[in-house]
């Protein structure tokens, strides 16, 4: 029977008479392999299901929190049996301490903080508070990294030399946009010169430490230095957004991995358990800035909401070490399979991995920076996504975007994988 999305194509009809593009987040829409979007009925495990009947390995994960696979029983019950209680009370809860607690033993470096609903609402707040705790407007972000889409990071890079911003979406004023300095990533040198042009102007330097959102991406260790040395030596502080890699890369995200202890970090996915939830927070020196403490403002009627709290507490308890092991090794086994058809296929195209999380790229070499994952060829992995998609795996619809494994995925749907990708990759060759 040829593969069919008769009834997730139906309801795509209905939404786009809705909702722009037919979609609640731009990626969805699948415009980037140019193809539409099946539409989701229910996930179990390493699995997603369709509207329209079939079943796909899952290797989205929802965008990272299902690194125990989806529908765990046992977060399903915390959030049911939280829900008995209340779903919101707009007040302190016991839950969110312990939460607190629980988040602060993964990762040390944060003395104080805040629970928010999303990573952008802790990607902003993070900035906020870098901002009043230093005195300064300006701050660093680097090409290809995605901290939300809170107006002061959509902002793109110049090329090449460090430029003040320039807006990325309509509706960000230019006026805001200018504080937003934009680096290539991986580049020690451009850092190097724009503290010793600007430094004084720099509140922070925030980053993705290992990319997800142009694809996995390692940082060199010459990048970590100068991250490690610049900042300090001229009073900015350096956030690590680990939305993406928080549990991901290592239970005590790439801040653990590498051994770097950042100023304010910033949490997500997996941390709210398939529910929303962000994080922010570290030195208590900066912290005690937000108010009621300080004069930093930041609020939620939402932060910290029951369900979430549960979900996340829930997640947080059942993460342990074989659980993230037995994530990180189905990575491993995906990735050592892809790279064997890679060879047996003689296809132009790397996987990089680090913890939990690959991307392939349709590339000779291992991208560095967002221009080398540009020059990747996307038509190629629109073709490939469809063909994977038919075979019943389901990737990230676009090829600037990581794969996330779970300690759900096991043998056979790592042999699903790579059996689908040595039908697909020489397929997709046009």
């Amino acid at each position: 029977m040829a593969f069919s999305l008769e009834h997730s194509e139906a309801l795509l009809e209905r939404a786009r008479a809705l909702m722009p593009g037919g979609v609640n987040s731009p990626v969805r829409a699948f415009r980037a392999v140019e193809g539409h979007p099946p539409f989701i009925s229910k996930a179990r495990g390493p699995w997603l299901y369709d509207e329209d009947g079939h079943r796909y390995v899952d290797l989205v994960g929802t965008w990272g929190p299902a690194i125990l696979g989806h529908a765990h029983p046992e977060v399903v019950a915390a959030v049911c049996a939280a829900a008995g209680r209340g779903t919101s009370f707009g007040a302190p809860t016991a839950a969110e301490v312990v939460m607190a607690e629980k988040i602060r033993e993964f990762y040390p470096a944060m003395d104080m903080l805040r629970l928010v609903n999303s990573g952008t609402e802790a990607c902003m707040s993070a900035l906020r508070v870098a901002r009043g705790a230093t005195g300064r407007d300006a701050f660093v972000k680097f090409e290809g990294c995605y901290h939300g889409h809170a107006d002061s990071f959509l902002v793109k890079a110049g090329s090449g030399a460090a430029t003040f911003g320039e807006p990325d979406s309509a509706g960000v004023p230019a006026d805001l946009a200018q504080h937003t300095v934009t680096l290539p990533y991986n580049d020690p040198d451009a850092l190097a010169a724009l503290f010793e042009a600007r430094g004084h102007e720099i509140a922070a330097v925030i980053l993705e430490p290992v990319t997800g959102n142009m694809g996995v991406i390692k940082p060199s260790e010459a990048f970590l230095d100068a991250l490690r040395t610049l900042p300090k030596q001229h009073g900015a502080l350096v956030i690590f957004d680990e939305v993406m890699t928080g549990f991901r890369v290592h239970r005590g995200g790439a801040q653990a991995l590498f051994g770097f202890e950042p100023d304010l970090t910033c949490l997500g996915k997996v941390v709210g358990g398939g529910l929303p939830v962000g994080v922010y927070g570290g030195k208590a020196a900066y912290m005690q800035h937000v108010s009621p403490l300080g004069k930093v403002y930041q609020a939620g009627t939402l932060s910290g909401n029951p369900l979430a709290t549960a979900a996340g507490i829930a997640t947080l308890d059942l993460l342990t070490q074989d659980a993230f092991d037995r994530a990180a090794a189905a990575a491993d086994a995906v990735t050592e399979g892809l790279r064997q058809v890679i060879a047996e296929t003689k296809t132009t195209a790397v996987v990089e991995q680090v913890g939990t999380m690959l991307t392939l790229f349709f590339a000779a070499e291992a991208p560095k920076n967002f221009d080398e994952v540009a020059a990747c060829d996307h038509a190629r992995f629109g073709r490939f996504h469809r063909l994977m998609l038919e075979e019943g795996v389901y990737l990230p619809p676009s090829g600037y975007e990581a794969c996330f494994l779970s300690a759900e995925h096991g043998p056979d749907e790592v042999n699903a994988i790579v059996d689908a990708a040595r039908k697909a990759l020489p397929a997709s060759a046009g």
